[in-house]
């Protein structure tokens, strides 16, 4: 089954400098380069300006595929594919233990709505429309009986399903936690002006001009948020009606595990910042199944987190 990535429809745009190889303000001594391409089923875009960007650039794409072999879903060779497979993991890479670590943080905080384990709820949806009809409510009882984030075990030799035929997806937050250890990868290299994109942003520092990097979003669906200023912090947006599983775009991609069934509709996407874009994309995703009350309630508990 090809990929869907839940942010299929958002066409992204950063607005300081334009995001192209053109001289900035006079306070830069060197021109914005940018590589663009794509990770984690997204469009994919670091901006920055150095002397040295091709060979920091290239070793920046290098580290997002490495990345990719850990998170995809649809790359057969990848740590979540072999767990989703066989059901465990033995010795699995850094990355991919803090991730889910941050993963049981959000689930608690959300009192579960945030919970990766809906990934054979979201295959039962896709084969189903894929066949013309919704899921019998019978297929979806039993297929919530195999989710749930107390059915992982983690321990820093091995992952383990409790329960056959689960299965997991971290496209709720994985494209974050990407953004975010590109920019560590930076940071350590002593960078300083960088613009990551992902999918999710993450901005280490501001814009080489001085200002702030300016994002906008768009939807795709004629809903423009207002630009996000950045400056060493992140954003993320989610969207239920980003992607549908029906042709009549009804049935959004973001599924409630408590019961089986689609978040709401909504005309907005929820926007998040946060000092994190791997927290910022956990908490948008969660959100887009809470009412106003519920999510002012989650996002009380990372006071450094908002919605914008």
């Amino acid at each position: 089954m090809p990929a869907i990535s839940r942010r299929r429809f958002l066409t992204i745009f950063a607005a300081a400098g334009t995001l192209t190889a053109v001289p900035f303000a006079s306070q830069a001594q060197y021109p914005i380069r940018t590589w663009k391409g794509v990770a984690m089923g997204s469009a994919a875009s670091i901006s920055l300006a150095h002397p040295d960007a091709d060979k920091i650039l290239s070793r920046a794409t290098q580290e997002l595929e490495r990345l990719e072999n850990i998170f995809s879903l649809y790359r057969d060779h990848s740590t979540l594919a072999q767990l989703n497979r066989n059901g465990v993991i033995n010795a699995p890479p850094f990355e991919f233990l803090e991730c889910l670590g941050l993963c049981g943080t959000i689930n608690r905080a959300s009192t579960g709505l945030f919970d990766p384990t809906v990934q054979s709820l979201w295959q039962l949806y896709a084969q189903s429309y894929a066949q013309g009809q919704a899921p019998l409510n019978a297929s979806i009882k039993e297929t919530l009986s195999r989710t749930g984030w107390d059915k992982v075990l983690i321990d820093q030799s091995q992952v383990t399903f409790k329960q056959s035929n689960m299965a997991m997806t971290l496209n709720g937050i994985a494209q974050g936690y990407v953004a975010d250890r590109i920019a560590a990868l930076l940071r350590n290299d002593g960078l300083t002006n960088v613009l990551i994109n992902t999918g999710e942003f993450a901005a280490l520092g501001g814009h080489p001009n001085g200002k702030d990097w300016a994002v906008s979003i768009d939807t795709g669906s004629g809903i423009r948020k207002d630009k996000v200023m950045l400056r060493g912090n992140a954003l993320a947006t989610s969207l239920p009606n980003g992607t549908f599983f029906d042709q009549g775009g009804l049935v959004g991609h973001i599924l409630d595990p408590r019961t089986g069934q689609p978040a709401p509709t909504r005309s907005q996407a929820v926007s998040v910042t946060a000092p994190k874009a791997a927290l910022a994309d956990g908490l948008s995703t969660a959100i887009c199944l809470m009412d106003k009350k519920k999510a002012d309630q989650l996002l009380g508990q990372f006071p450094s987190a908002k919605m914008v």
